[in-house]
């Protein structure tokens, strides 16, 4: 099932909207991380930082096979061998990754799909306790160069609502991404 709206500009055009290294710092990505998953990977426009950033395994899944094989390529011209890249429709069946195996979930322009706590909810699943959820999306201002309709981007208070009602308490329930995004950083609770 593919995001509503989901059609990824060109490459190009993509990499100006963001500063992907500023942001995952700024999300709280470390090289302490260990398994990290990127729901939605794309291009790997976060995928292959987030790997350079890290000491673990990075999963990014895509439904579009032509996207995947980008983060694959990507990922080998870098000699990045912690990066495994899955042609997955993660929207209808979930990661496949066991429960509790990641540290770290990547929830980057994504949550304008139809079914937002569906996605928490399998974030939540295989997130071990303490580890954290990053949500960015488009700013809320139809003026954005890019970006879902706004009948359905979501507001930054709909995203941590969203996130509490799938069990994450808020770490940072709001973060500055300029030009065009904003975050949130979730965490799944210790027992």
């Amino acid at each position: 099932m593919k995001i509503r709206e989901g059609g990824m500009p060109g490459e190009e055009m993509w990499k100006t909207f963001f500063d992907p290294e500023v942001i995952l710092k700024e999300l709280g990505l470390n090289e302490g991380t260990r398994a990290v998953v990127d729901f939605g990977c794309g291009y790997g426009t976060f995928t292959i930082p987030a790997a350079r950033l890290t000491k673990g395994t990075v999963y990014g899944f895509d439904i579009e096979a032509e996207l995947i094989e980008a983060c694959k390529s990507k990922a080998r011209e870098e000699g990045l061998a912690s990066v495994i890249c899955q042609q997955r429709d993660f929207m209808l069946d979930g990661t496949g990754l066991p429960d509790e195996t990641a540290d770290y979930v990547m929830m980057f322009n994504i949550l304008h799909a139809e079914k937002p706590l569906a996605l928490l909810q399998e974030a939540y699943r295989i997130l071990s306790p303490l580890g954290k959820i990053g949500v960015i999306h488009w700013n809320y201002d139809p003026s954005t160069p890019r970006g879902p309709s706004m009948d359905i981007r979501p507001r930054p208070e709909q995203c941590r609502a969203w996130m509490e009602a799938a069990g994450f308490e808020l770490v940072r329930p709001h973060i500055d991404l300029p030009p065009y995004h904003y975050g949130v950083i979730g965490r799944k609770p210790a027992y």
